[in-house]
């Protein structure tokens, strides 16, 4: 009963590790995009095309622990 828990639990590890790694990257990116419009605002449109597509990519990342953990 206990060993049935721990397999169903350790099932989950990578994509929790994965979304971790995702919410890590996005938070990096956006605190990295805050800081450069603070020191460049006319570049905040560029500024803010290139932190969305960051942002994406690090979200795939949780994605495809999701879809691959199972």
């Amino acid at each position: 009963m206990i060993i049935a828990e721990i397999t169903g639990i350790t099932g989950s590890l990578p994509a929790a590790a994965g979304c971790l790694a995702a919410a890590i990257g996005v938070g990096l990116v956006g605190a990295k995009a805050v800081e450069s419009v603070g020191r460049n605002p006319d570049a905040s449109g560029k500024i803010l095309v290139q932190s969305i597509l960051g942002m994406a990519l690090a979200e795939a990342v949780a994605f495809y622990a999701i879809f691959l953990a199972k």
